[in-house]
């Protein structure tokens, strides 16, 4: 009998670590700023919110480190899920991330990419500008993980240093105040603000689960998952808040919240024109590397749920010269890039926080459910602070999903159709396993 080719564990700690910090930093960073600003109002507001929403997915990768290195496989939150309540919750986690959550997060890099690119392209279309990136790096994707993830840590490191480039610039070159810190706007609604300014912060941050999608592939996993995720996480964080102390230096907190291109417009006081090049440049990079780890890992969850026999067995076939889930690539992309076509970036983030921040919060709640139902279950990494940590966390995620609810129910509406439309899906996937 011909055995099947499998995936392969084709990445180390610098390439685990690259899908973390180039996944969770793309468009987030040089667009959010402006509409932090406009819902809290002052400085301070914004970076208390950068600080919260840091915190938040600092103790959600704490708590996913124990999960990961107890279950590294394909897939991430779906085997988290499967273990702690059983499959019905994986499907609809899985269901949720292929038609909201992976593909709504790549069509909203796709419009941040397109929005830079026009900056050097005025007249050609956004949305095709979207739909064009999306596809190429399926291409890319399609040739398994080592080609993905070697472009995935070129990129993080290059974007990084372009990140502190402009901080520095920013900074060093005597073009701003201290004095911006002490500005402020008037704002509406204190609550409905900061539940505006927390979505955008937590788009930005979103990503730092995805390292544990490709749990599979990942060489040493109970010691690099972990590793990955915490320090990935941290240092995601620390370059926010570097980058918003450099935008809030240079401008003061009207102009930021006015900004469509926020760190553009920073780098232009003190580089002139080509100011709005530099970070146009950076942004692209940037979200160029964080559509790639989202192909890379987003596509690991169809083929977890194929090879579960609960979605199309083609799904989870493995390419035998690359090792890589192509068909799963080629259907993430493609409902990714159909995507791209319709909403603007402001709402398409909002679709995919709320569908996601649902399940984060399941999936964190299951390192307490496996606590206890599996309690001999080998566990390299367990959670600081638990099971304190992981309770804050679970809080504050249906906390902020039934504020969401609240304040955009029409969206959060059609977010949980989407989601409940998976019940009858899995009986009928189930139906097909008996």
């Amino acid at each position: 009998m011909t055995q099947q080719p499998k995936l392969v564990r084709g990445l180390g700690l610098m390439g685990a670590s690259s899908v973390v910090i180039g996944t969770t930093i793309g468009s987030g960073v040089f667009l959010v700023s402006a509409e932090m600003t406009r819902g809290m109002g002052t400085p301070a507001g914004v970076f208390f919110v950068w600080i919260f929403a840091g915190a938040l997915s600092l103790a959600g990768a704490l708590t996913y480190a124990e999960l990961a290195s107890a279950l590294p496989e394909a897939g991430g939150e779906y085997n988290y899920l499967r273990a702690g309540y059983g499959p019905l919750w994986a499907f609809l986690y899985g269901w949720m991330q292929m038609l909201i959550g992976k593909p709504g997060s790549l069509a909203t890099l796709g419009a941040g990419f397109a929005r830079y690119c026009s900056f050097f392209f005025p007249t050609v279309p956004q949305k095709a500008v979207s739909f064009a990136t999306i596809v190429l790096l399926g291409v890319v994707n399609y040739f398994g993980v080592k080609t993905s993830g070697f472009v995935q840590t070129l990129l993080t490191f290059l974007k990084i240093a372009l990140i502190l480039g402009l901080v520095a610039g920013a900074l060093l070159t005597g073009k701003g105040s201290w004095s911006n810190f002490s500005t402020s706007i008037p704002v509406g609604g204190a609550f409905a603000g900061f539940i505006a300014a927390l979505v955008a912060a937590l788009w930005a941050y979103d990503g730092w689960n995805n390292v544990a999608m490709v749990a599979g592939e990942v060489e040493k996993p109970e010691r690099n998952l972990p590793l990955a995720l915490i320090a990935g996480t941290a240092a995601v964080g620390a370059l926010y808040i570097l980058a918003n102390v450099a935008y809030f230096y240079v401008l003061p907190a009207a102009k930021v919240a006015s900004a469509e291109r926020v760190a553009a417009d920073v780098a232009r006081v003190f580089m002139g024109d080509r100011g709005g090049a530099f970070v146009a440049i950076a942004a692209m990079v940037s979200i160029f590397a964080a559509i790639n780890g989202s192909i890379l890992s987003g596509s690991r969850v169809p083929f977890a749920m194929a090879a579960d026999g609960r979605f199309f067995r083609a799904i989870a076939v493995v390419h035998p010269r690359f090792h890589a889930p192509s068909n799963s690539v080629i259907f993430l992309c493609a409902i990714g890039a159909l995507m791209s076509l319709t909403g603007t970036y402001e709402q398409l983030f909002n679709y995919v926080i709320f569908g996601s921040w649902i399940f984060y919060g399941a999936a964190t709640a299951a390192v307490i459910a496996l606590r206890i139902k599996r309690p001999d279950l080998p566990r390299p990494y367990r959670t600081w602070g638990y099971p304190v940590l992981p309770a804050i966390f679970v809080t504050v995620a249906a906390a902020l999903a039934v504020s969401i609810l609240w304040e955009h129910p029409a969206r959060a509406g059609i977010g949980l159709l989407i989601i409940a439309a998976g019940v009858p899906a899995f009986y009928y996937w189930e139906g097909k396993r008996a």
